[in-house]
């Protein structure tokens, strides 16, 4: 994994997400109660993308179909996914986001 500047804190104010490229790899940044999480911008139901979803807590639903995820731990919370999203480490430096991927 290599370390990428894919945003800054300003830009993915509290309760919302951003879509960025981290060295070719798609991630969606998700600003849960302050906090900068990076995960898969892919539901693992049936592939289509979280980032039109609403963030709810730590929780991002699916505008397709409403399954859930944790954006902490990538956990499927409810159906129809089963299978987790993947999650990238987060590194904050300043205003600067920094992801593993």
């Amino acid at each position: 994994m290599s370390e990428y500047l894919v945003a800054r804190v300003s830009d993915v104010p509290a309760g919302t997400t951003k879509v960025v490229d981290a060295g070719g790899t798609e991630l969606m940044l998700c600003n849960a109660e302050g906090s900068i999480y990076a995960i898969e911008d892919v539901c693992t139901h049936d592939g289509g993308p979280l980032d039109q979803g609403d963030l709810e807590g730590h929780c991002i639903v699916c505008p397709r179909h409403g399954a859930t995820f944790d954006v902490r731990t990538g956990q499927a919370l409810t159906l129809p996914a089963v299978t987790p999203v993947m999650t990238f480490p987060v590194r904050i430096d300043g205003d600067d986001i920094y992801v593993d991927a």
